[in-house]
């Protein structure tokens, strides 16, 4: 049995480097996306100081769709290009705003985000699968550390969602 824990790490690197260790244990052998997007949500929501709001919109051909999510009730549909999490998905980059006031478009799902970090899911073939969108109350919440380990995290679920052929 997994049990998330407050992590203790000298640097913001070490923290995510530790993060993405029980990320890996936690989401090991099971490949549902709902599964594995619920638990990271809660992963990361214990893990991490300073948020308000974790978690996935799903791309569902047309548009981003919310999923599996720590905080409070979210915006259920996005549009491609759309605030930060659809300008995420439709440039493929990740968005790193530390004043969502100043982000052109912003869609304030709580108003009480004050800055904001979303990575797109992208499969191996291109594939968009959604993004990863993580909120904070504070100004600048996020910074370079928080995209990298992020984004290693993303890579982590992303992996998880690609069964494994049996070893012969």
């Amino acid at each position: 049995m997994f049990t998330a824990s407050r992590i203790q790490a000298d640097s913001k690197p070490e923290f995510y480097s530790q993060l993405v260790q029980q990320a890996r244990g936690l989401l090991h052998g099971e490949h549902d996306r709902i599964a594995n997007a619920a638990n990271l949500s809660a992963l990361v929501w214990h893990a991490l100081d300073g948020i308000n709001w974790c978690g996935f919109y799903f791309f569902d051909g047309r548009e981003l769709v919310v999923g599996p999510f720590q905080g409070k009730p979210a915006c259920v549909r996005i549009a491609l290009g759309k605030g930060v999490c659809g300008t995420a998905a439709a440039t493929r980059t990740s968005q790193l705003v530390a004043d969502v006031n100043a982000f052109a478009g912003h869609i304030a799902c709580d108003g009480a985000s004050r800055s904001e970090l979303v990575v797109p899911l992208v499969d191996a073939h291109g594939a968009l699968l959604g993004v990863w969108d993580v909120d904070s109350p504070e100004l600048a919440r996020f910074d370079e550390d928080d995209r990298r380990g992020m984004q290693a995290l993303c890579a982590v679920f992303v992996d998880s969602l690609q069964p494994r052929a049996a070893a012969a």
